[in-house]
């Protein structure tokens, strides 16, 4: 018979093993498809006036897809297309502003979109991302500072989710909006705080 001291032992070590299986980390390999969870996501943007103080607002309506790459993070992608008439400062005599010919002139040029071309690996959770963004008909390269927050099962809807918060600064002459820079600043500022939820691949038969 098992002696007493033995058993406990034994006992032990498949605690720990099992322990060690519990938290071991998931090994992910190939490519997932996310789509932005607009719900979560907020794309705000900062911009000053005439030294004074930073006008702040958003984009409300957009949508956007994240292919990750786990192995070769730097193919990964990001497409995200912006609906210009959906931007919102919070005063409607501004926003009327803002959608006109001076700025957006969303009449005709309804959407904004962003397309990344190169990503670079900064560390394990952060990324240098280029793309090209293209606005009011002019396509120019930006860089986005992206921090990979979180991947994980959303136990509410049974599917993998995952999280950034994604930094950028661009000139908004670039893309010649050069309206007023006597008392609206050039330099626009971007935080964007974003969730996806990955897509499960259509099953098919045979």
């Amino acid at each position: 018979m098992m002696s007493k001291k033995i058993l406990i032992c034994f006992l032990y070590i498949q605690s720990l093993l099992l322990a060690t299986q519990a938290f071991a980390v998931e090994e992910i390999v190939g490519i997932e498809k996310y789509q932005i969870d607009k719900t979560h996501t907020n794309i705000m943007w900062y911009i000053g006036h005439m030294g004074f103080s930073r006008t702040i607002g958003n984009f409300k309506e957009f949508e956007g897809t994240v292919d990750i790459n786990f192995d070769e993070p730097d193919k990964s992608k990001i497409y995200i297309t912006i609906d210009t008439k959906s931007i919102s400062s919070g005063v409607d005599d501004l926003d009327q502003q803002l959608k006109s010919e001076l700025f957006f002139y969303v009449d005709k040029y309804p959407k904004a979109i962003f397309e990344s071309t190169d990503i670079k690996l900064i560390e394990k959770d952060t990324a240098e991302v280029k793309g090209n963004l293209t606005m009011l008909g002019k396509t120019k390269e930006v860089m986005l500072n992206v921090r990979f927050n979180k991947r994980g099962m959303d136990p509410i809807l049974n599917k993998i989710r995952t999280g950034y918060s994604i930094k950028a600064s661009i000139k908004r002459s670039k893309w010649g909006m050069d309206k007023m820079l006597a008392f609206i600043a050039d330099d626009i500022n971007i935080v964007i705080e974003a969730e996806a939820i990955k897509i499960t691949p259509p099953k098919t038969t045979e």
